[in-house]
């Protein structure tokens, strides 16, 4: 991984990132993706379905297809400045991500009854996922789509060149799905718990950016699905907004709740900061910092 050095003076743009949970074996698990190598933005790393904020994704016309009306998508998102129009909108754009990245159709029926066949015929024919869902008629249930925090990229970028601000929804993947990677903007899928990821990581085996990185640390500490939820349910969406310093000539990315951040208050456990090491993100305490 890179460390990008630009001061970036764009505004951060509209973004949604689902993680995506299901109860294995052992526990609670995540899915992975692997970003195409040659993708601009985080090319290999392993990240969470997402994408940006689409026009498309905020058409009036879809405010009469969800299950929720946008006054109470834009309370459950937590965010009372932005137009009620957007708010809805990020939550189709979590679920058209989950689709267009790695198939895994979310907001249909009552999210684990059979999917419509007449809808997956319309995607396998070349509809794209507003067209399908638009041609079928289909309401989009948004109830089981919970906003589980948000991340604003600073001006100073450590691992991309380019700003967002990205809202993460949770949810649990309905027993029917089953994701697969479109060899397009994704060249795997993964499900895997929390700290085998982390443990991946810190063997080099796989590549996270620092939003993963913490995400999984926090997703850790839970044993199974429905605890993720619970706890999504229980409290408003924390804003994360890393504050990034140079310290020795390390990159130090702090956050919430860390001394040299802004903001006091703890957004989620484990370590506060990490550091530009070795060509990755790493805690001061090491691998234990990351899986205590």
């Amino acid at each position: 991984m890179e460390l990008n050095t630009e001061i970036l003076t764009t505004a951060p743009l509209d973004a949604a990132t689902v993680v995506m949970l299901r109860d294995g074996p052992g526990g609670l698990q995540v899915l992975l993706m692997r970003r195409h190598q040659a993708s601009n933005v985080l090319g290999g790393v392993y990240v969470f379905p997402g994408g940006k904020l689409d026009p498309a994704d905020q058409h009036p016309a879809w405010l009469q297809r969800l299950s929720q009306n946008s006054a109470t998508l834009q309370e459950r998102l937590g965010e009372p400045d932005i137009p009620a129009a957007r708010a809805s909108g990020l939550f189709v754009a979590a679920m058209r991500e989950a689709y267009e990245e790695c198939r895994v159709l979310l907001g249909c029926a009552q999210h684990a009854e059979p999917l419509s066949q007449s809808l997956v015929q319309a995607l396998l024919s070349g509809q794209n996922w507003h067209e399908a869902f638009h041609s079928q008629a289909l309401t989009l249930h948004t109830e089981h789509l919970l906003p589980w925090c948000r991340w604003i990229t600073p001006r100073q970028a450590s691992v991309t060149n380019k700003r967002f601000d990205t809202r993460f929804f949770v949810t649990q993947v309905p027993d029917n799905q089953l994701a697969e990677h479109d060899n397009f903007e994704a060249t795997e899928v993964l499900w895997i718990q929390p700290r085998q990821a982390l443990q991946r990581y810190w063997d080099r085996e796989i590549e996270l950016a620092p939003p993963q990185i913490m995400s999984l640390v926090h997703l850790s500490r839970h044993p199974h699905a429905q605890s993720v939820l619970a706890e999504a349910q229980s409290r408003r969406p924390p804003v994360v907004e890393p504050e990034p310093f140079d310290q020795d000539g390390v990159r130090t990315i702090c956050y919430p709740g860390d001394p040299r951040h802004s903001v006091r208050q703890a957004a989620f456990p484990g370590p506060s900061r990490l550091m530009f090491k070795n060509k990755r993100f790493e805690p001061e305490a090491g691998l234990t910092a990351l899986l205590d």
